[in-house]
């Protein structure tokens, strides 16, 4: 970063961006004398020694001068801002700025990607992710391609044997122990090191967990297997075969990290995408604002120059840039990002404004009240951030095994080598370290690499058919425990789009001609209720008529002349001001809104006519999928930026347990965190902006596939169909996942857990010789094939 200073050039007249004069160069610019202070540079504030090649630039008749082109290129596109004293408020980004932390373990902050010190886990970045490549990602791919290039052939090589491939008899026993060590070195010596440094950081923070297990058994293995090809004549020769050789153990080391390898890959592609919804909601805001200088000249200044109090423009179809409130104009604003639901607000004089809300129609003029990071849609930002930053990953099920089998197995192996030194024949030394030495290999299962990437790319296949897009390993492990599902109201429960649905007639005219005279209207409007009202009509087969000398009357409705008779739309406001009696229409349109419609009166010729009715329409299996999800045991509760009495209405039709109404996207992440404190395990479901913090926040967030890209990203599972009964299946899923990865985690040890007695020498006194190499490596090979298959049942799974 640049050194600044507080102080910024004075303030020139506030003029047109048409003022800059970009190509203009002054012959000179005297040099300030040596006491005298040198001019700073209006971006960064950097003191500018000037000379005949020093940047500059000409604004409301005063020049500047810059430190470097960037910083000129950066003041000509915001000359205004720059010119009235905002030396230095905007920091120029430098790389290095992201920071990453441990979800586990918050208080470890880095300023590149790597693993925590404490668990292993790989960091997560603060926020949004840096644009590009994933270097860990990149760095782990290169090593895993170089594990499997080495790993296959010593495969075939030490396995070919046993099925029958005459592979060893070709080079020789001996050749072939020396190809497999070249083959293993580079895996091991290379690709390994970042598990090798996962698993030491274990050891010394004593936090045993899988990489413990790795780092012991794959160093054990090696080392074993190096000294046993160049010194077999250090082993008793009950160890050495016919030649000489001692058999060694190349393979379980180098296989098993390119297993670890598989595994972390998958993992770290699915962690990529967690910055993925940070980027989605910080698109939302438009890149520029169109500042209004006091002399009326308009120009689009960059957003993170706005401040607060500056006028700005508002076309119609832009974003608005930043919360403030409308001085001038009127136009319906689209604030499902912040409230979730469809129909526009209106907005006027006075009313506030939400940066990120999408004006529909027409132009407005607001003053900036909050911007920068106090905006909404920056707090918004914040909080799915800092949600994905302090959600717990559940700990692997290896781990927490690991946790426990690591100070059993170095337990075992100390005591094989202290019962052999002091007990075992001559020579006793070498029979304990050999002893000792094979505990720690046959406690390493090669398949233990496969255990939950083979069942999680399984799962997520059968998944997938099924219309269940699963993110990461954690989301369908946390779904399997969860007991509360919140779920949002418009487009999770709802279709999520106003539809037309009921024409009550009051007066002489049919329900045709009311619809009629309603849609023709409303068919120059943009407005989502006026856009059910005419489809409604189009849906009817009814041909729309002439309308003329229409108007929309702010808050209440639209008036308007159709085939000579004048025609009223709104609510009860409009009628009151038109001075049409309500009394007979009242009943009917307060049963509608009970049942959770928008009822708008319609008047012909100053006489009541009708009600035409608009909601937003139940999905057709929504009912039947609160139903199995009771079935299911869970706690069903609807939060919703709707009112109280559509959530009510909604709520009743399906038998919802709780209903949360009125709720802003803080409100939702604030009910889920309570929920979470009183010990529940809490899905949240939804298909919006304003339901990122919260699908974030929850032990797993799923989103409806038809919902927002933000809603998508911030959600660990997504239903492609956006059908609530998909929860039913990626719920039933998750069981049986979770129920295949233990199975895999037996399989993975069971094997070699059982071969750890006879690596220590139980066997010893009735068979007289210690653990045979062929035992290892058939229950190494064993215990993958176990998993594998197991894994595979996944694919047939009835969901």
């Amino acid at each position: 970063m640049r050194e600044k200073t507080d102080a910024a050039p004075a303030p020139a007249e506030p003029g047109g961006v048409s003022g800059i004069d970009k190509n203009e160069q002054p012959a000179s610019v005297k040099e300030p004398p040596a006491d005298c202070a040198l001019p700073a540079d209006p971006v960064c504030g950097m003191r500018v020694e000037v000379g005949d090649a020093t940047p500059r630039a000409k604004f409301g008749g005063s020049e500047y001068v810059f430190c470097s082109e960037k910083c000129r290129e950066s003041f000509e596109k915001d000359p205004y801002f720059y010119a009235t004293g905002n030396a230095g408020r905007v920091e120029i980004p430098v790389q290095g700025d992201v920071t990453y932390t441990c979800p586990m373990h918050p208080e470890i902050i880095r300023d590149a990607p790597g693993s925590c010190p404490i668990c292993g886990m790989a960091l997560e970045a603060v926020g949004a992710a840096p644009d590009g490549p994933n270097e860990e990602l990149v760095d782990f791919t290169r090593r895993l391609i170089i594990s499997l290039v080495c790993a296959v052939p010593l495969l075939v090589l030490t396995m070919g044997p046993m099925v029958g491939l005459p592979v060893r008899s070709l080079f020789g026993e001996r050749l072939s122990i020396f190809i497999e060590f070249v083959l293993a070195s580079p895996v091991v010596l290379w690709a390994a090191l970042p598990f090798f440094e996962r698993g030491v950081q274990s050891i010394r923070s004593l936090s045993f967990n899988m990489w413990t297990l790795i780092t012991i058994g794959v160093c054990a293995a090696y080392g074993y297997s190096v000294i046993a090809t160049f010194l077999p004549g250090l082993f008793p020769a009950q160890f050495q075969a016919d030649g000489g050789h001692v058999p060694v153990y190349f393979e379980a080391a180098a296989v098993i990290i390119a297993l670890i390898f598989a595994g972390q890959v998958l993992e770290l592609r699915a962690r990529e995408r967690t910055g993925d919804a940070i980027r989605a909601l910080l698109d939302l805001a438009p890149k520029t604002a169109r500042r209004i200088l006091d002399d009326g000249t308009e120009y689009d200044a960059p957003l993170e120059n706005i401040l607060e109090g500056d006028r700005l423009r508002v076309r119609p179809g832009d974003r608005v840039p930043v919360d403030g409130v409308v001085i001038d104009g009127r136009s319906a604003v689209d604030e499902s990002m912040i409230t979730g639901e469809p129909v526009a607000v209106e907005k006027t004089a006075g009313d506030p404004l939400t940066g990120g809300t999408l004006n529909r129609n027409g132009s407005l003029v607001m003053a900036a009240k909050r911007v920068g990071s106090e905006t909404t849609l920056a707090q918004i930002v914040e909080m799915v951030s800092s949600a994905q930053r302090s959600k717990a990953s559940i700990q692997g099920l290896a781990d927490k095994v690991a946790s426990y089998f690591v100070p059993a197995v170095i337990a075992v192996a100390v005591i094989a080598f202290i019962v052999w030194l002091a007990v075992g024949p001559s020579p006793a030394f070498i029979f304990a370290m050999i002893s000792a030495v094979s505990v720690l290999i046959i406690a390493c299962p090669c398949a233990l690499g496969l255990a939950t990437p083979m069942s999680i790319m399984t799962a997520t296949g059968r998944g997938a058919q099924a219309g269940v897009l699963v993110k990461d390993a954690r989301a369908l492990e946390s779904l399997g425990g969860v007991d509360v599902l919140v779920v949002d109201k418009t487009g999770t429960l709802t279709e999520g789009r106003p539809k037309l649905t009921d024409v009550v007639g009051l007066s002489r005219h049919s329900k045709n001609t009311i619809l009629k005279l309603a849609a023709t209207l409303e068919k120059g409007s943009e407005h989502p209720l006026a856009e059910a009202i005419v489809e409604g009509a189009e849906d009817a087969k009814l041909t729309l008529e002439t309308m003329i000398n229409f108007e929309a009357v702010t808050g209440k409705g639209v008036i308007g002349k159709v085939t000579g008779r004048d025609v009223a739309l709104g609510n009860d406001a409009l009628m009151e001001t038109l001075q049409i009696d309500l009394s007979a229409a009242k009943s009917a349109a307060d049963g509608l809104r009970r049942e959770g419609k928008t009822a708008m009166f319609v008047a012909i010729e100053n006489e009541l006519a009708g009600i035409v009715a608009v909601a937003d329409p139940i999905k057709a299996n929504a009912a039947e999928a609160i139903r199995a999800l009771h079935d299911e045991g869970l706690t069903v509760v609807m939060a919703t930026g709707d009112n109280e009495t559509t959530a009510n209405a909604v709520a009743a039709q399906l038998g919802i347990d709780q209903v949360n109404a009125g709720v802003l996207p803080a409100d939702k992440k604030r009910l889920v965190d309570d929920l979470k404190a009183q010990g529940k395990r809490v899905a949240m479901a939804g298909d919006g902006v304003n339901d990122a913090p919260a699908l974030a926040a929850a032990d797993v967030g799923i989103a409806m596939g038809t919902g927002a890209d933000v809603a998508v990203e911030s959600a660990g599972i997504t239903l492609l169909k956006g059908d609530l009964t998909g929860i039913v299946r990626a719920r039933r899923l998750a069981h049986a996942t979770l129920r295949n990865i233990k199975q895999n985690l037996f399989f993975a040890f069971a094997y070699n857990t059982a071969g750890i007695p006879i690596a220590a020498g139980v066997l010893y006194p009735l068979t007289g010789s210690l653990l045979s190499p062929m035992i290892a490596a058939a229950a190494m090979s064993l215990s993958s094939v176990s998993v594998i298959s197991n894994a595979l049942r996944l694919r047939s799974v009835k969901l």
